[in-house]
């Protein structure tokens, strides 16, 4: 089975200006990008920003596959706000944005980075509210076709993040109940928190929505860390997995050089 690449150029390309990295992207060989939340801390960026966002992608001819949903100030540590009671408003403002990139550029996958624990709330308030926001959603991306992701993240980098491995995330599936939520499968991440990737696969493939990799540790391209990605890509092609993989990775050096790994794994 023949891997599809895309690039996540809000990790690799990120030397460059934002709106610069989809045309190195497509000069590095790549027809696919994926992005983060383009505007760090801001949920409803001004109409000339995202067109410009959205114009960057059309004029290098890349396909837009991946976005991240609004998360909050990554920056100062946020990793989402959708678990968050009184930011609901907040979450739904920026999801009509969203919206707007994805009737632009096509998008129809949409991270949606669950939100931190918070003092002065249960884990049940903070869940319900994120089922509540996250089914909301899904029935606004399922308008045009999308999907949303559920990523659990590496223990002690995130802040009190609860989703930490594949059954965390496939509970929150559960919990929300619509078909558009997906588990977002990062090797890096899983690896991190000690999950056992190739089991991970064969339990939960059938929810698997996009895999996203990096070696671990370090996060690095493949080859500089411990992950078998030999073995883990035999099971993603076992298992059926015929959707994109997204390098999601900290270059060591220029992004440019960064992929000759691909050629062991085509």
């Amino acid at each position: 089975m023949k891997r599809k690449y895309a690039v996540n150029c809000s990790l690799l390309f990120a030397e460059l200006p934002l709106l610069e990295r989809p045309s190195a992207a497509r000069d590095a060989g790549f027809g696919a990008v994926e992005f983060w939340w383009p505007w760090n801390g801001v949920p409803v960026p001004s109409d000339a920003e995202v067109d410009a966002f959205c114009q960057a992608i059309e004029d290098a001819g890349v396909q837009l596959i991946g976005l991240n949903l609004y998360a909050g100030d990554m920056a100062a540590g946020e990793r989402g706000i959708l678990s968050d009671p009184a930011r609901g408003g907040e979450f739904r403002q920026s999801l009509e944005v969203t919206c707007l990139i994805a009737e632009r550029t096509g998008v129809r996958m949409f991270n949606a980075l669950y939100g931190q624990r918070l003092d002065g709330l249960t884990a049940d308030e903070q869940d319900e509210a994120a089922a509540e926001n996250l089914g909301y959603a899904a029935r606004r991306v399922a308008e045009f076709g999308g999907t949303l992701l559920i990523e659990p993240l590496t223990r002690g980098l995130n802040g009190a993040y609860p989703l930490e491995t594949a059954a965390d995330a496939v509970t929150v599936l559960r919990r929300v109940g619509e078909p558009n939520v997906r588990f977002l499968f990062d090797s890096f991440h899983l690896a991190g928190n000690g999950e056992d990737l190739v089991k991970a696969v064969r339990a939960h493939a059938a929810d698997i929505g996009h895999v996203q990799i990096a070696d671990a540790p370090g996060r690095g391209r493949p080859g500089t860390g411990g992950i078998d990605f030999g073995a883990l890509f035999g099971v993603l092609d076992e298992t059926g997995y015929a959707g994109w993989t997204a390098l999601e990775y900290t270059p060591q050096g220029p992004s440019g050089q960064e992929f000759a790994w691909m050629e062991t794994f085509t």
